[in-house]
């Protein structure tokens, strides 16, 4: 062969065109395939073998049979065609990439902290997607499609919701470093009729069960607890422990982002609660909720709750 002349010759035609005359075992039946004439498919191989200096089939009265070479190119021909026919599927599901409006609700504290700081990536991977998170500690009604998605800290009650389990967050009881040179450090759960808490607003609709259990926790007397602020939100009380305020439950995850805090009686039991990816089952193919939901899954993975 002529330096380079191999390279034009193995041209996509070509190898199309013998791959259909392999597959059909006659230059007929595949110039019927490809709706070319008979002599036009036999110029093409003639001139493949020619190029590449051997003969691809045995000529036989009854049709055509690929000889050893033949076969080598025809599996390699067969495993090209199925690369480009994948690549041609991924390319069109490209297309009809995930697009349009994500409308995602969850409670204050895990949203305003853990999931708005994933978004830049997501956001990333899918910009046809228009993200809106909506913070409440309220349930909004996926069926009156307030949302789309809902991230939950409680089993969902509503009929008609896909609900799977995401993580488990677990919780400790926290303190920053000023409050314990201030205060000191409780040695044990008695010892926090001592100290100063920050709880949960009993006014607020809580976005987890039992989430004031530091109230409770080896004491009868709930009144003999102080407690020195009331916030609504899991972040707020989070800004107020870290200031040196008082003593919280917190989730470890959101603790673990402070260099001021440090867990006191982790000899306790952690609080573990369960979180749901929840939407209502009409979506249940929808390609945004679909990848939003792989996501976090990842995510969550990836993430020490």
């Amino acid at each position: 062969m002529q330096g380079g002349q191999g390279h034009v010759g193995m041209d996509w035609d070509k190898l199309r065109i013998f791959q259909a005359v392999a597959d059909a075992g006659s230059f007929t039946h595949a110039g019927e395939a490809l709706k070319l004439s008979q002599s036009a498919i036999s110029r093409q191989i003639g001139a493949l073998e020619e190029q590449l200096g051997v003969m691809l089939f045995h000529r036989h009265a009854r049709g055509l049979i690929l000889t050893e070479q033949g076969e080598l190119l025809y599996r390699t021909a067969r495993d090209m065609a199925a690369k480009v026919n994948t690549a041609e599927a991924l390319l069109r599901a490209n297309q009809d990439k995930p697009a349009g409006r994500l409308k995602v609700t969850t409670t204050i504290g895990f949203g305003s902290t853990w999931l708005t700081a994933q978004m830049h990536e997501f956001i990333t991977t899918y910009p046809e997607i228009d993200v809106s998170l909506v913070l409440s500690d309220n349930e909004l009604d996926l069926g009156m499609r307030e949302a789309d998605v809902a991230i939950r800290m409680v089993m969902p009650r509503q009929p008609g919701l896909v609900q799977r389990h995401l993580l488990t967050v677990r919780s400790h009881v926290y303190a920053s470093h000023s409050y314990i040179q201030k205060y000191g450090k409780p040695n044990s759960v008695e010892e926090l009729d001592q100290h100063r808490l920050i709880i949960f607003g009993e006014d607020a609709r809580a976005p987890v069960q039992d989430v004031n259990w530091l109230l409770r926790e080896g004491n009868a007397d709930l009144a003999s607890r102080t407690v020195v602020l009331r916030v609504n939100n899991v972040y707020g009380i989070f800004r107020a422990a870290e200031t040196g305020l008082g003593i919280a439950s917190l989730p470890d995850y959101l603790a673990r982002e402070s260099t001021k805090l440090e867990m006191v009686l982790p000899e306790l039991n952690a609080r573990t609660t369960d979180v749901y990816f929840t939407y209502p089952e009409e979506l249940r193919h929808s390609k945004r909720i679909a990848v939003f939901r792989d996501f976090l899954l990842r995510k969550v993975a990836e993430t020490r709750f």
